[in-house]
């Protein structure tokens, strides 16, 4: 039986923990289909990656990933309060609402709004996940020969 390897397109079903067991993405949720990409482009952690190499169509396993390892640590210096004057009047400040900003070099900033009053607007441009150690249930569906 074949196994995955670099350069490979390959499916994964998934399901995303944080440590204290909560879900946070999962490929199995109604109308999803198993994640596709190819192996060795980093278009997904590279510890689960890595981890997804040599198995074969049918396996599953359980890979715990370090935050740093992740998204990294979370940086309080990515974490800004700005006069609510600077927003335009027709962004949605609700917390927990993701906004996008451009950086001074032309690089689009995802943010969220974390905390928001009449006067202020704090917000987060660190990764929902920074500081989260994660765990994937991971299961290999299908090894694809030619582009997805």
């Amino acid at each position: 039986m074949a196994s995955a390897a670099n350069g490979n397109i390959v499916r994964i079903n998934y399901t995303g923990k944080l440590a204290d067991g909560t879900v946070f993405d999962t490929s199995e949720a109604e109308g999803r289909e198993p994640l596709g990409f190819r192996l060795g482009e980093n278009q997904v952690l590279p510890k689960l990656e890595a981890e997804i190499i040599g198995m074969a169509v049918g396996d599953t396993k359980t890979v715990a990933i370090e935050a740093n390892d992740a998204y990294g640590p979370h940086q309080e210096k990515a974490i800004q309060q700005v006069e609510r004057s600077q927003i335009p009047n027709d962004v949605d400040l609700t917390v927990g609402n993701p906004l996008q900003a451009t950086g001074p070099d032309g690089q689009v900033v995802p943010l969220r709004v974390i905390a928001a009053d009449d006067t202020t607007v704090t917000l987060d441009a660190n990764h929902p996940l920074a500081g989260h150690d994660l765990t994937f249930d991971v299961e290999l569906v299908e090894i694809v020969e030619e582009d997805c």
